[in-house]
């Protein structure tokens, strides 16, 4: 039972870990934190089990046995183990993929509070720089931790018969019951900037460049004052130091083109335009700091882009093309478009998903509002990165709270049989594994018995 309390756990309960912060609840009282365990150079502390035991508590479906500490501690330490086993492996990430990763999900965190950084400190009592330092260690153990447990579980598949087989060793009382799901899509358009206002930018970071050579400026205080990426315009533009192939190939291309110390002119990539100085560089990896200026759509560019979405769901109403086909065609969100326009569950890749599983709390309320079957007008939301879009959404089918079951949760059943081959596989690479390392448990933690490869 302690197998399947695990592989549930980890399936249905939506571990705390990947959800940080979106759903943190702050301590009512101040505990007393130690080291639990380490794992190489990698260490447990007290506080991480903890909020990790509550949240996954918080989150564990109804009718599944709840997880116990042990459930929890051993997850952690397979955490542990894998990444120290990365590194030995020499199985890494790079700072660019942490950096966008951390950058997408602080951008969800701050739309809870309608951008207002002051909040994150009231309600955490920590700065956005300090929230954001700490969500960057949990994002690079994560997808470290992703990228070793594919590389182990290399080419594994599932047929329907192991579907159907793992389905009925669940006992019936610990079957989860999902809670109301929805197929939701939708169609984005990105206005397209009045060519005016990319001129302007250019300008303005032509004029930086020469106010710096003329000694009128620093680059450092103009990235702190200017620059739009929040990542390092408070640190005076450094981006420190990248990989060849880790940045824009239009922002790699034109550094490594520089002298040291050289400016380049503004330069363009998908992210904006870059005024780019090279600062060094270091056998394959180069540093260099940056001012970025993005062109941001005017009223009414924005207002064009209203309505081309409402002349497409017009078509779409008329029956002259369906959603499926019109989201391929002309939708500019590749994340959906490629699925038809609707949205996945990214633990099982199923259209069908619970509406909480909507980070965008804007998104879950319009589709809260919605009859099934219709289509939104045009509606704007923001992009962390790219400013105002525009989207038309579709409420697909909905799906009442159920006991889990093979016709209606078929994707998920074969993500989590797929899981537990993976951790069948894992169970026997652990303990090999565990024995290139050096494992240290807190006595409190010795009657969990974890790593035993059960």
């Amino acid at each position: 039972m302690k197998f399947l309390n695990r592989l549930l756990l980890s399936l249905f309960g939506a571990m705390a870990l990947t959800q940080i912060y979106a759903q943190e609840t702050p301590p009512s009282g101040q505990v007393l934190d130690k080291i639990v365990a380490k794992v190489d150079n990698n260490i447990i502390l007290e506080s991480e089990v903890q909020q990790t035991y509550i949240e996954a508590l918080a989150q564990a479906q109804q009718g599944m046995e709840s997880p116990n500490r042990c459930d929890v501690f051993e997850s952690l330490m397979i955490n542990k183990l894998m990444v120290a086993k990365a590194e030995i492996d020499s199985v890494m990430v790079t700072d660019a993929e942490v950096m966008l990763q951390t950058e997408n999900r602080f951008s969800a965190v701050m739309q809870q509070f309608g951008g207002d950084e002051s909040m994150l400190v009231q309600v955490y009592g920590k700065t956005a720089e300090q929230l954001k330092a700490e969500l960057e260690d949990v994002i690079r153990e994560q997808m470290i931790v992703s990228k070793m447990r594919s590389k182990i579980t290399e080419g594994l598949t599932v047929s329907p018969a192991d579907v159907r087989a793992f389905f009925n060793s669940i006992p019936a009382d610990s079957l989860p019951l999902f809670t109301s799901e929805a197929t939701v899509g939708q169609i984005v358009k990105k206005p397209e900037v009045n060519p005016k206002v990319r001129d302007e930018i250019v300008t303005q970071l032509t004029q930086f460049k020469q106010d710096i050579l003329d000694g009128k400026a620093d680059f450092a205080d103009l990235a702190k004052r200017y620059s739009e990426d929040p990542g390092s315009g408070a640190q005076g533009g450094d981006l420190g130091f990248f990989r060849r192939g880790e940045l824009a190939p239009e922002y790699e291309s034109t550094a490594l083109g520089l002298r040291q110390g050289e400016i380049s002119d503004p330069v363009e990539t998908q992210f904006g335009f870059h005024m780019i100085q090279l600062l060094e560089i270091k056998g394959t990896t180069y540093n260099t700091r940056h001012i970025l200026r993005i062109p941001k759509a005017g009223e009414e560019d924005i207002l064009k882009a209203e309505r081309y979405l409402d002349s497409l769901r017009k078509e779409i109403e008329n029956n002259k093309i369906t959603f499926a086909k019109a989201a391929k065609e002309y939708s500019e969100d590749r994340t959906t478009s490629d699925n038809g326009g609707y949205f996945t569950d990214p633990s099982n890749n199923s259209n069908r998903l619970s509406l909480r599983t909507l980070e965008d709390p804007v998104l879950y309320f319009t589709i809260d509002t919605m009859a099934v079957g219709n289509i939104t007008k045009p509606i704007r939301f923001e992009d962390p990165r790219e400013g105002t879009k525009v989207r038309i959404l579709y409420y697909h089918a909905k799906y009442p709270a159920h006991r889990a079951n093979l016709e209606d949760d078929y994707e998920k059943m074969k993500a989590a049989a797929l899981r537990r081959k993976e951790d069948e596989i894992l169970g026997k690479w652990f303990v090999t594994a565990k024995e290139d390392v050096f494992i240290d448990i807190d006595p409190t933690y010795d009657r969990c018995d974890v790593l035993q490869g059960n």
